[in-house]
Parts: C-alpha cells; sequence; structure tokens
C-alpha cells in the first residue's frame, strides 16, 4: 500500500526537530533495560511514517507496511512489541476494530528542548571520538604485548612449572614434557596465537596424560584377552580321533 494512503489522514502538528527528537529517544533506550532489538526496530519504523506525513499528532498505520519495515515477521510479535511501546510510553497505541481502517498511533515527544545551542553536541561527539581513540591504541598496545610476551601472564620457567604440575598431582616427567614442547615453539598455539593461560594449557597437558594411559591400559587388557582366547596346545596328538 502505497504511503500517500496516510496523507489524507492526519491532524498537522506543531514543528518537531527530528534531530533532537531521536537524540531525547535515543538517550531513553539506553536507559530503559526492558527494550530489545524488535521494540527499537518497530519504533524507528512508526517514526519513519511519522516524519514522511511532517509529524502529525496522530496518524493511521498499515500493520503490513510495519512489519516488513521494521523486519518483524510475526503478528504475534507485532501485537506484543506496539502495545509494549504504548503501554511503556513511548507511543500511544490506539487499535481498530475496523478492517478498512488502520489503526492509530501518536508519538510522543522526546524532544526536550525546541532550539539547543549547537556547542551542547560538540563536546559529546570530540568525547566520543577522543575515547574511541584511546580504546584503539589500548587494543593495539596489548596485542603488541601479547605478542612480544608481555601480556597478563609472563611466560614460566622450568621450575615453576613443576611445581605447578605437582600440585595438581602431575609428574615432574610430564612437566618436562610439557614445558620443552611450548618452550619450543615460543609458548603460541599453532605457532601463532600467544598463550594467554599456560597453567590451563598444563590442565589440559595433564588430563590428555591421563585419558591416554586409560586408553593404552585398556588396549593392553584387551591384547591378553585375545591372546587367551587364541591360545592353543602345542604339543597335539594327531593321532587321536576327533
Amino acid at each position: 500500500m502505497c504511503l500517500a494512503w496516510f496523507i489524507i489522514r492526519f491532524i498537522p502538528m506543531q514543528n518537531v526537530n527530528y534531530i533532537n527528537h531521536l537524540n531525547g529517544v535515543q538517550d531513553q533506550f539506553v536507559k530503559d533495560s526492558r527494550l530489545n532489538p524488535t521494540h527499537i526496530s518497530m519504533y524507528m519504523a512508526l517514526f519513519k511514517f511519522w516524519n514522511y506525513l511532517h509529524f502529525p499528532k496522530t496518524f493511521h498505520i498499515n500493520r503490513e507496511e510495519i512489519m516488513q519495515l521494521s523486519k518483524i515477521g510475526s503478528k504475534a510479535t507485532y501485537h506484543r512489541v506496539i502495545k509494549e511501546l504504548s503501554l511503556w510510553k513511548y507511543i500511544v497505541y490506539m487499535p481498530s476494530n475496523n478492517p478498512f481502517k488502520g489503526s492509530k498511533v501518536k508519538m510522543l515527544n522526546f524532544d526536550t528542548t525546541c532550539k539547543p545551542p549547537l556547542s551542547q553536541y560538540r563536546p559529546k561527539l570530540d568525547t566520543t571520538v577522543k575515547q574511541e581513540l584511546v580504546s584503539k591504541d589500548k587494543r593495539n598496545k596489548t596485542i603488541k604485548n601479547n605478542i612480544n610476551g608481555e601480556g597478563n601472564q609472563a611466560l614460566p620457567v622450568k621450575n615453576e612449572v613443576i611445581e605447578f604440575f605437582k600440585t595438581e598431582n602431575g609428574s615432574e616427567t610430564d612437566a618436562l614434557k610439557f614445558f620443552n614442547h611450548y618452550q619450543a615453539i615460543g609458548w603460541k598455539l599453532n605457532n601463532k596465537t600467544p598463550i594467554e593461560d599456560w597453567q590451563a594449557m598444563a590442565q589440559k597437558w595433564m588430563l590428555k596424560t591421563k585419558e591416554f594411559e586409560i586408553e593404552k591400559t585398556n588396549e593392553k587388557q584387551l591384547s591378553q584377552i585375545q591372546d587367551n582366547h587364541l591360545h592353543t596346545i602345542r604339543n597335539k596328538n594327531y593321532n587321536q580321533p576327533l
């Protein structure tokens, strides 16, 4: 259905600064833990129609168009979300029982000021840029430290590994095997990714060792059972009848 279907069904409203309105409602989105992406998607779809009609006090909506624009595929979800937006004071939803006449919606105004000075927005934008730059620099420094072996956990020495294996009921032999293996490859996974927690890797190593020992024991027992079943008498008298 064309958007022109709505044009004859709205009442003009006072001027609305859509930038201030969007800033205000997005601030409210951040504070409201009840919302999920579906609520925000529907609100933005309703806002698009409201903006297209030049911000009337109320306007008719078509369910199929709102569902398509907000990417909602279920009628049940559509009705639940639009009712919750109305209940939580983002809109006023006025359902219609007439199948030939769409339901009506009133968008509540989140514009807290008519013409705020432009300088009010500049500090926020500058702060955001600076915070992003600091975060990026910090991430790069962290990556560089990890590559150089300067991460949160220092690389272990041989005695430290042996002591850790003893506290975990592991053997000194396994500790030396573990240390020599990862020391030879620079304490990296697949020769690329630095190991962040060598103690966790050591625990995994000990578990694998126990599993291997259990598997080896089971194979040995199975081999003994098979040997017993295949045991034959070598000094057999072939002169005896079967």
